[in-house]
């Protein structure tokens, strides 16, 4: 019979590995929007996202509800890496009863507790500070909302206390100080009422009155065992208490969280692993020892993993062992054993001094001679036996649950190994001698990637929950900092309609014949009047320069659609600002190299040349260039016709198997490649190293063109909108000084706020002041932050993917040289957040601009339009097209806009303009 109740309290390994899957499931279940209702892993997220720095400093009240005593705190932190707390604590004892009475009386007792405690703690000239922030530790299950609000969902631990489950524990212990504080009861308890004072009189209160205690944070023990591990500059990411009752917290990466809206960084999460099993999954566990003791709970079926587990349970579980061998007659056959009937006759001091000395039978026979059992040297044994076997399996699942979560993290956090400090509290973590031995071999062997180091918590929580307040605080200041640096960036919804208008102006002023020379958005015509038809056929060639990188292409239009071949070539920079000649020179002998290695030498083929840069266009193949961008400066070109220097340049290089037959910008070309698939598209959109739009104008709309019939495509250059001083409102200290450091600055304003070839040094600066204010890195200087152009916009991008691990973004930080925290990542992400959507927001206003005067011109309530949209930035960056779809929409909601990618850039954009041209001379082609 020995030997049966042993096995049945012992579990196999292979048992085990079964139930850490399933609690992963339970867990994975608990995070889940859709399953976190029928999961009994609650995963309740905790609104605890940082731990201590070293840098937090003040004075921080803790309260702690214990299960038989309120413990009250006072800690003060000097910023000194949290080495040398001061603390005064007192323990106050809970009146009998009173776990069972009102709600409203436990918490008016713990408020009484708080008076009491600060008026023998602090004397009336303590520092002046008008608010006393007060940590709570409530060790029940709550639904938390955010770190100070917090909705209790069930009592547990013997308290039962009326009107307090589902209302908010912090606004009731609130309730209770405030009134403590009220006029009747100022200046009682030794003058010590004089800390409190009237939550609703402290707007208008005196400042010489004294101090409000504020209740800022709610967290449970389990977390503030964390909190209390993390201290001395040890960070600790787990915590697990095995008391009379069982839980674990971990730190969860924040956007698996998905019962909250925190997407960035790290979340602690309070398991709430007690109720593991409710759901019948570890049926077969169950002895029929622990049957027992569920049946005489105060809850039967509910919290089972925590009947095997917590303290409060197994000296009854040890009890319900006896009474069963008792009546098979394998212990106490010569005494009366009627005692064992009683509940709570054995306790769990009982078993641990059993088990704490195992070389001796002496303390058994003491401790149930004091029963009134009369035990033989085999009963003793025996007991030892049980004992063992009882808190063994205790320590080995909690081990479970603990390989659980390590396994967990490590496969979340996209590591091979992981290695972690976890903090541990409890009776049976103190009173047990094994425990952290068999914790952590159980824990190695069913998750041998992890490594566990324990920490045993010092203070039990409530250092911890100092700790919690004080980086609640220091996140709050370090917030409303954070939020004065990046307000200017954020624009609201009045700022982007006041740009949409202003785009609005200056497009008029562009279009008509007496303002266009003052305009900032030079509205300048393309001659291309018709977007394809479908008409088109034949080989054309195209030539694709907007950037360093140029590319040649062969495009053979045919009824079965259109076929390409195509090379990119590089263009140094020391040709990109040298001369024209040697521009041009570099650009035919590649277009030579290509054309060789497709046999296309021996043919004359019509060449649609794609020109990136602003061009005053006389003809559609014949156009001035205005000025550089994107970091050209060839000298002898300004002002010059760029479809005669190519002619030129062919001619040096006696080049004779191409005709170039239209000039056109990328912005056209790609209105144009993607009007091939789809005949709505009448809008370009470039949103990459540059910023551009085009789009198709009533010619009776043109002032700078003879004619009124029909439509053409106008080349906004919009990139200079903003150059008049028109946008200087929206311009900050951070763009000021990239424009400064600029090869143009003043010029390509709209440009700088949204284009990728800006956003990286945007976000640069940014870093610098926020570095410079003690908002990243800890304030230390970073000497490679100082080079201009090292944090590239394709950073932007990759920071921005949502689910990235914290861990890869301090990758690429460390690329860069970067020593940041997980802290930094996290702020890093939302700089890059906020600055790219500026970028979308603005890049849309101008955006609705277009399309509501298209929708006007047409005299449609409503317009449906494709625009055909190309760039690095709009393609590559995670949120930037869903932000500017959404705000376009917002802007612009009689506008139906369809967005279409271009496949292959301009190229065949270009190729597709000298395809139109060749069907449809028009007065404006010299060829």
């Amino acid at each position: 019979q020995i030997q049966r109740a042993l096995r049945t309290l012992s579990i196999p390994l292979e048992r085990l590995h079964i139930m850490k899957g399933h609690m992963i499931e339970d867990m994975c279940k608990g995070l889940s929007r859709q399953t976190h209702a029928q999961a009994k892993v609650r995963m309740l997220p905790t609104y605890i996202c940082s731990t201590p720095n070293g840098t937090e400093k003040g004075n921080f009240l803790v309260v702690e509800l214990c299960q038989s005593q309120v413990r009250t705190l006072l800690v003060t932190l000097y910023g000194d890496g949290n080495l040398s707390p001061q603390m005064m604590y007192k323990i106050y004892d809970l009146p009998e009863g009173i776990t069972q009475g009102e709600g409203e009386a436990l918490f008016d007792f713990i408020a009484q507790c708080v008076t009491q405690f600060l008026s023998e703690t602090t004397s009336s000239d303590t520092d002046s500070e008008q608010c006393l922030p007060l940590g709570f530790v409530f060790p029940f299950t709550c639904r938390q909302t955010q770190l100070d609000k917090a909705e209790l969902l069930s009592w547990s631990k013997g308290f039962n206390c009326s009107g307090v489950v589902g209302k908010d524990v912090v606004e009731l212990l609130q309730a209770a100080i405030d009134k403590q504080a009220g006029p009747d009861k100022e200046g009682e308890a030794s003058g010590g009422g004089g800390w409190f004072k009237s939550r609703k009189s402290s707007q208008s209160a005196a400042p010489s009155q004294s101090r409000h205690v504020e209740v800022v944070a709610l967290m449970n023990d389990t977390v503030g065992t964390m909190m209390t591990c993390s201290m001395e500059g040890r960070a600790c990411e787990v915590a697990m208490v095995a008391d009379k009752g069982s839980n674990c917290c971990f730190m969860a990466e924040a956007y698996l969280v998905e019962t909250t809206d925190e997407t960035s960084g790290r979340m602690c999460v309070n398991t709430e692993w007690g109720c593991f099993g409710d759901d019948g999954i570890l049926n077969d566990l169950f002895t029929p020892y622990d049957q027992a003791v569920d049946e005489e709970s105060s809850n039967p079926g509910e919290k089972r993993f925590e009947k095997m587990v917590g303290t409060l349970y197994l000296g009854e579980i040890v009890r319900h062992v006896l009474i069963a061998l008792t009546a098979e007659k394998a212990m106490f056959t010569g005494t009366d054993a009627a005692v064992l009937k009683e509940k709570g006759v054995f306790t769990t001091q009982h078993l641990l001094e059993i088990v704490n000395n195992e070389d001796s039978i002496t303390e058994v026979r003491r401790i149930l001679e004091a029963l009134g059992l009369q035990p033989s040297e085999r009963d003793c044994g025996r007991m030892q036996q049980i004992c063992r076997a009882v808190v063994g399996r205790a320590a080995t699942l909690h081990a479970t649950g603990l390989a659980a979560i390590l396994s967990y993290m490590c496969q979340t956090r996209d590591l091979e190994s992981l290695m972690v400090n976890v903090g541990v509290e409890g009776e049976l973590f103190a009173g047990y001698s094994r425990f952290e031995e068999i914790l952590l071999s159980v824990s190695r062997l069913l998750a041998p990637e992890c490594m566990a180091t324990i920490l045993a918590s010092r203070d039990g929580s409530g250092r911890g929950a100092a700790m919690v307040t004080a980086v609640a605080l220091r996140l709050a200041a370090q917030r409303h900092a954070v939020d004065e640096v990046l307000a200017p960036l954020r624009l609201s919804r009045d700022d982007l309609v006041k740009v949409q208008a202003l785009m609005r102006e200056e497009m008029d002023q562009g279009l008509g014949k007496e303002t266009n020379p003052s305009a900032s958005v030079r509205m300048l015509p393309t001659y291309v009047t018709h977007t394809p038809d479908g008409t088109e056929k034949g080989d054309f060639l195209a030539l694709d320069l907007g950037g360093t990188n140029f590319r040649v292409l062969v495009v053979r239009i045919t009824e079965d659609g259109i076929t390409m071949a195509s090379e990119i070539y590089v263009i140094p920079v020391g040709i990109m600002q040298g001369s024209g000649e040697e521009l041009f020179d570099h650009i035919i002998d590649c277009i030579i190299d290509f054309q060789t290695k497709q046999n296309l030498v021996a043919q004359m083929l019509p060449l649609g040349f794609t020109f990136s840069f602003p061009c005053q266009q006389v003809g559609l193949d014949k156009a001035l260039l205005l000025t550089w961008t994107k970091g050209f400066s060839a000298s002898g070109c300004v002002g010059q016709d760029v479809v005669q220097l190519l002619r030129d340049a062919a001619k040096r290089k006696r080049h004779l198997g191409m005709q170039v037959v239209a000039l056109v910008n990328d912005t056209v070309g790609t209105m144009m490649a993607c009007g091939y698939d789809d005949p709505k598209c009448e809008i370009g959109l470039i949103v990459g190293t540059g910023t551009n739009a085009c789009y198709m104008e009533e010619m009776k709309n043109v002032g700078t063109v003879e004619g009124d019939q029909g439509r053409m495509c106008i080349n906004m250059e919009w990139g200079a909108f903003g150059d008049n001083g028109c946008l200087d409102h929206l311009f900050t200290h951070f763009d000021q000084v990239v424009d400064e450091t600029t090869i143009n600055p003043g010029k390509q304003r709209f440009e700088k706020l949204i284009s990728g070839m800006y956003l990286g040094e945007i976000v640069r600066q940014i870093l610098l002041v926020m570095t410079e204010k003690d908002l990243l890195f800890q304030g230390k200087p970073c000497p490679k932050l100082q080079t201009k152009d090292i944090f590239k916009t394709k950073f932007l991008s990759t920071i921005e993917l949502n689910g990235l691990a914290l861990r890869q973004i301090r990758a690429i930080l460390n690329e860069l040289e970067l020593d940041a925290s997980f802290e930094d990542c996290v702020l890093m992400r939302e700089v890059c957040q906020t600055v790219s959507l500026r970028a979308a927001q603005l890049c849309a206003a101008g955006l609705a601009a277009v399309v509501e005067k298209m929708r006007e011109n047409r005299g449609v309530d409503q317009l449906s339009v494709t625009v055909g949209v190309d760039g690095t930035l709009y393609k590559l960056h995670p949120c930037f097209s869903n932000n500017l779809q959404t705000t376009l929409k917002d802007l612009a909601p009689n506008c139906n806009v369809t967005f279409m990618l271009s496949e292959d850039g301009s190229g065949k954009g270009a190729a597709l303009v000298a395809a139109v041209a060749d069907l449809l001379p028009t007065p404006w082609n010299s060829h």
